[in-house]
């Protein structure tokens, strides 16, 4: 049999760098010796497969190293993830303490307002109660200020009516007055100068007067039940324009004696002589300046004074009734 053919052929298989940790050198294979055809392809065969075990493996430990590496990335990831939360965290954790104690001073600030509010609402309400009543108090004193004021306004027109009418009348009496000032002028000139066959003769009394010094005096002697009060007797000489008697000297007070005549039913005169806050006082209101005159002396209110027999003078009440003397001035027929 013949001898088969050998081929030698030099071979070498660089291998790729491995991404293991290890890094092993590159290794050479040599394969010197190829002795048969069916070897080589044997060889070949296994040449293939051994590649592709080391791609399948190169392909694992690079599969292999990217997980890591994936997992490192992504530990990493959350890490940084984790360490940005935790950060936020505290960040918005230490902006909410500040915002919380931001807001707890605000809220104290705001307490206080409104504290101060409060009480300044309960000062204003406390003041508008006190203004309503103010203004309640203010209205009633209105109300009653318009009704005085219509009062007085129905009063003033009372008061215009009845001044009105006292104006009328004060016209009315002062045509009257006038009219009786000319009567009784006219009733004067008759009086004192009464029309005789001679014509008019002047007296300084009327008639039924008695002259003394400067003035005329009426015995009215009259007899009761005509007999009067000493508040009588003055009115009736009044009514004669005169009063009672003031016997203030003894000259005239022994004239009025002198004609003035007792009988029994005239117990005294009636003179101006009455006790007034206890004194002796004359209708001229002089006062008595001889006391030994009248009996009793000690002056009792309500007494009068009568002229009695023998030149006397007596204390009475006034109340009693008497005849009475009346006195005037007489008229001067001598020019001044």
């Amino acid at each position: 049999m013949a001898e088969e053919e050998v081929n030698y052929a030099s071979v070498v298989f660089k291998a790729n760098k491995s991404p293991r940790a290890e890094d092993k050198k590159e290794e050479e294979t040599v394969y010197d010796e190829v002795k048969v055809k069916n070897e080589l392809i044997e060889q070949t065969d296994d040449t293939k497969d051994e590649k592709a075990n080391n791609r399948d493996g190169h392909f694992r430990q690079l599969a292999c190293c990217l997980g890591i590496l994936c997992v490192v990335l992504l530990l990493a990831i959350i890490g940084v993830c984790v360490y940005i939360t935790t950060f936020n965290h505290m960040s918005d954790q230490n902006q909410l303490k500040e915002n919380v104690t931001f807001l707890q001073a605000v809220n104290v600030n705001l307490t206080n307002i409104n504290d101060k509010l409060n009480s300044t609402v309960n000062n204003l309400t406390v003041q508008l109660d006190n203004l309503n009543k103010s203004y309640t108090a203010l209205e009633s004193n209105n109300t009653d200020v318009i009704a005085e004021n219509q009062k007085l306004k129905t009063q003033n027109q009372q008061l215009e009516t009845q001044k009105k009418n006292l104006t009328d009348m004060l016209q009315d009496m002062e045509t009257e007055r006038n009219e009786l000032n000319v009567s009784r002028a006219q009733w004067s000139i008759d009086q004192y100068c009464p029309i005789d066959g001679a014509g008019r003769q002047c007296k300084s009394c009327q008639e039924g007067w008695r002259q003394y010094q400067s003035s005329c005096y009426a015995v009215n002697d009259a007899r009761p039940p005509y007999q009067k009060t000493w508040d009588g007797a003055q009115a009736d000489c009044k009514g004669k324009i005169s009063e009672l008697a003031v016997l203030n000297n003894v000259q005239k007070k022994t004239f009025i004696s002198k004609n003035s005549w007792y009988p029994p039913e005239i117990k005294g005169y009636w003179i101006g002589l009455r006790v007034v806050d206890r004194k002796w006082t004359w209708v001229d209101s002089s006062d008595l300046t001889e006391i030994s005159w009248i009996q009793p002396e000690t002056p009792t209110e309500g007494h009068c004074a009568i002229s009695v027999p023998n030149n006397g003078l007596k204390s009475v009440a006034c109340s009693e009734k008497n005849a009475w003397i009346c006195e005037k001035k007489a008229l001067s027929l001598t020019p001044p």
